[in-house]
């Protein structure tokens, strides 16, 4: 008989950033007091759930929004560096449409090439890198569902190679919204199904569109 596991891919809760700068891999984002009710949320839907393996990016939002899980399950949390943020050129700065940036001339060469994507990590190396961390979570998992919790741009390019969907798209037509869940069914090594659920859909603020080219 084949045999059953579950990967959940958890994006992290709300962030601390009143400045609204493009955070990424930058030391020092929190979660706000808002993501950190997020986590919390998470983690007592995931009660309900055979929950036995707990891994994390490094960045202090990810493993804050790991850490009520962590507890309710009563599971370690993992460090896997796999599942970090994407790199991106424009960390610490605003960039827009509307705000200027796209007018400065030292912007343009890091646009060249929005396929690829030029500005940051390229969608083919941040695909394989989550999936090499999924298929670790599922071994150490079999049978029972890992906690992967990463955040956005990894999570919908993971999702995206995964479902054979183009690697390059639209942000601000991602489906992962904050703590909210993408879950990977194996049967065996066999992806056989995937899912979608916002568990703290009801905390999620409510914002204008996102102006932000690259991940969050």
């Amino acid at each position: 008989m084949s045999e059953t596991t579950v990967v959940h891919l958890l994006r992290h809760g709300e962030v601390h950033n009143p400045t609204g700068v493009l955070y990424g891999r930058l030391p020092g984002y929190q979660l706000s007091e808002l993501g950190r009710a997020m986590a919390q949320r998470v983690a007592e839907r995931l009660t309900a759930e055979d929950v036995t393996h707990l891994v994390s990016s490094p960045l202090e939002r990810a493993q804050e929004t790991a850490a009520p899980a962590g507890a309710a399950l009563g599971l370690e949390t993992h460090i896997d560096d796999r599942l970090i943020e994407a790199g991106n050129v424009f960390e610490g700065k605003t960039f827009g449409v509307g705000d200027g940036s796209l007018r400065r001339p030292g912007t343009w060469v890091h646009l060249r090439n929005p396929l690829r994507p030029s500005w940051g990590e390229a969608y083919q190396q941040i695909a394989q890198r989550m999936l090499a961390a999924m298929a670790d979570a599922r071994d150490a998992a079999r049978g029972h569902e890992a906690l992967c919790v990463s955040h956005q741009l990894p999570i919908w390019t993971a999702r995206s190679f995964a479902t054979g969907r183009r690697l390059w798209h639209d942000p601000r037509k991602r489906q992962c919204a904050l703590a909210s869940l993408t879950s990977f069914t194996y049967e065996d090594d066999e992806l056989v199904a995937v899912s979608y659920e916002e568990p703290a859909h009801d905390l999620l603020p409510v914002r204008p569109a996102k102006k932000f080219v690259a991940g969050a």
